[in-house]
């Protein structure tokens, strides 16, 4: 079902995406934005269902690093990043030549920053919030590494605050059109959310209990069964300390 899902509503998306692209109305602006961000979100959502993610379904072994830990890393997720591209170039086609070309722009510069804060994660940083992975997902954490800072992130955050600066400053251009305005306000918005994103991976800060209350229904799923564990466990007990008392002459 989530699959039929996916797979109808990113077509109604490409479509959408096809129909505004043509016009550079406000109107069609933010259908082309929304159209982008629903390909791109159910994009997301088939890596965390693990529907997409790659050839290797298990942790990177003790001491590996270097060349090795980045191909294996690699390997863990290549599908979906093959899946990207592969959905960037339909966009890229569908929209070739045409006036609007805001929901191209997003996508691409979510795919961007959305890779830049995974080469970050994987060369390191203060805070991968690991316990946000789906349970079928946990082995990735072994591709991560904690450290203040990694050489990447200064170029990442840097590229990211130029690209939202210039953003903002066509937001006021002369002679812009009221759709152009509204095309340039979205795309600084994401990039700039985009930096403030990358600043939370390495800041001193616990950012991640911002989102604490995202885990709640997983710890009520989890509930059940710890107490079915104690239950078992404490039966168990009870029968040992009942044979024992049994054997007793």
């Amino acid at each position: 079902m989530p699959g039929s899902t996916c797979i109808r509503s990113s077509v109604a998306a490409l479509f959408a995406l096809n129909h505004s692209a043509a016009e550079t109305s406000v109107a069609m602006t933010y259908c082309s934005f929304t159209s982008a961000l629903i390909v791109w979100g159910w994009l997301e959502m088939t890596f965390l269902m693990g529907f997409i993610t790659g050839p290797r379904k298990q942790g990177c072994p003790d001491g590996c690093s270097g060349p090795a830990h980045f191909w294996h890393a690699t390997e863990a997720i290549i599908h979906h990043e093959l899946s990207i591209l592969v959905a960037a170039i339909a966009i890229a086609a569908i929209t070739w030549g045409a006036p609007n070309q805001t929901g191209t722009w997003t996508f691409m510069l979510l795919w961007g920053m959305r890779l830049s804060a995974k080469l970050n994660l994987h060369f390191g940083v203060r805070n991968f919030s690991e316990e946000f992975l789906p349970p079928h997902l946990t082995y990735l954490k072994s591709f991560f590494r904690r450290r203040r800072m990694n050489l990447l992130f200064p170029f990442s955050v840097t590229a990211g605050t130029v690209v939202t600066v210039l953003l903002t400053l066509q937001i006021g251009a002369a002679g812009n059109s009221e759709a152009a305005t509204v095309c340039f306000t979205l795309l600084a918005a994401m990039s700039g959310l985009a930096v403030i994103e990358h600043w939370f991976m390495v800041l001193p800060l616990p950012f991640n209990a911002l989102w604490k209350w995202g885990l709640k229904s997983r710890e009520v799923k989890s509930a059940p069964a710890v107490m079915r564990i104690h239950e078992c466990t404490t039966a168990v007990h009870a029968h040992r300390i009942a044979t024992a008392d049994a054997a007793k002459p």
